[in-house]
């Protein structure tokens, strides 16, 4: 009981900071005309789908905490696949990256995100559902590193290529971590043979 007390609280928390984030990140996405901070808050967006449908699974039975891992890692391959069409339009159409906002935006996010990380660190040996949330939280870190290079990169190079090609990274990140959380839905979902 006391372990699903912990669990549910952590979720809250994830919930409620890639919530914040979600929205901080692509309003401020939009005005840097950045990519990079598009794909990212898409990300939290999905991490925050993750982490709502992880809560409604604490306490539930193993095929529904597979369940809820399973619609959150088709989610997630959705929205990687979404960006990557913005990422193919600015490419054509053309954008002007702020490298200044791409650089303090993502330092914040990966302040965020290392909370997020320090959160579920300690349940990431639980359920499947608290596996796909530490999944997400650690691919989260990574790709705000590299939206910070890349707008690092945006300002040396004065190009908006960095930027296009984190987005792309991204999102192709958040593809693969959708696929993997599918996975280990199936495997959890499969029955326990017995020898």
């Amino acid at each position: 009981m006391e372990e699903k007390r912990l669990e549910r609280n952590t979720l809250i928390a994830l919930l409620s900071i890639n919530t914040f984030m979600f929205f901080f990140e692509l309003a401020l996405g939009l005005i840097a005309q950045s990519t990079g901070l598009l794909a990212d808050s898409l990300d939290m967006l999905a991490d925050a789908f993750v982490y709502g449908l992880s809560l409604y699974a604490v306490g539930k039975a193993v095929a529904k905490k597979a369940s809820a891992a399973r619609v959150s890692g088709y989610l997630q391959i959705l929205l990687g696949i979404g960006v990557l069409f913005e990422v193919l339009r600015r490419l054509l159409l053309g954008s002007e990256p702020q490298s200044m906002l791409i650089i303090v935006v993502g330092i914040v996010a990966l302040l965020a995100n290392i909370v997020c990380v320090a959160l579920i660190a300690k349940h990431r040996s639980g359920g499947v559902h608290m596996r796909a949330s530490w999944i997400f939280s650690v691919n989260d870190v990574l790709a705000n590193l590299g939206v910070i290079l890349s707008g690092c990169l945006v300002a040396i190079l004065g190009s908006r290529y960095p930027d296009l090609l984190i987005g792309m990274i991204i999102s192709m990140l958040v593809v693969r971590g959708g696929i993997q959380i599918v996975r280990e839905a199936r495997e959890a979902e499969k029955p326990v043979q017995k020898p």
